[in-house]
């Protein structure tokens, strides 16, 4: 069982995580070529719109991850070990981050798009744009914040620091 929930978790991590960690990367490049004015502006448009939507609902799907490492730590009888915990706290951590800065940053651009655009659910507030390009000054180190993290919390899964039960 606990190699059946291992793989699991790891395909889940490379399925669910990965994306959101490309999408999380490339959407402050591409944001402010939407936010611009040359020729690449719609095209770039619309792979914000995707990006935003990929961060979104992998990182919704994203939720397996840790809920399936805590299964297999269970069945491995590793929970009370200090890289777990550790690897614990950071997931959330790096969950923090996403949901804390880099989607609302996300979506300050988006909304900015769509007041611009004249989308019929955007809301026009003279601020938008000025609120989407503060947050888009600090996307990339967010975004980075939270592939770091992410990283980090690999490199505990297959050092195991302390493991007791070996490497």
């Amino acid at each position: 069982m606990a190699k059946f929930l291992l793989s699991l978790h790891v395909l889940a991590s490379v399925l669910f995580i990965g994306p959101v960690a490309v999408a999380v990367s490339m959407f402050p490049r591409r944001a402010a070529a939407a936010l611009g004015s040359g020729a690449d502006q719609p095209v770039a448009a619309a792979s914000v719109r995707l990006l935003h939507r990929i961060t979104q609902v992998y990182a919704l799907l994203g939720i397996a991850v840790p809920l399936l490492g805590i299964g297999v730590a269970q069945v491995m009888d590793v929970l009370g070990q200090s890289w777990l915990i550790a690897s614990i706290v950071i997931t959330a951590l790096s969950a923090g981050s996403l949901l804390l800065f880099v989607v609302p940053a996300q979506q300050s651009v988006i909304d900015t798009l769509d007041a611009e655009t004249g989308t019929p659910a955007a809301h026009s507030r003279g601020d938008d744009r000025e609120r989407a390009e503060r947050g888009l000054k600090l996307l990339p180190m967010t975004a980075g914040v939270f592939n770091l993290l992410w990283a980090v919390v690999v490199v505990l899964m297959v050092i195991r620091p302390g493991s007791t039960t070996g490497a």
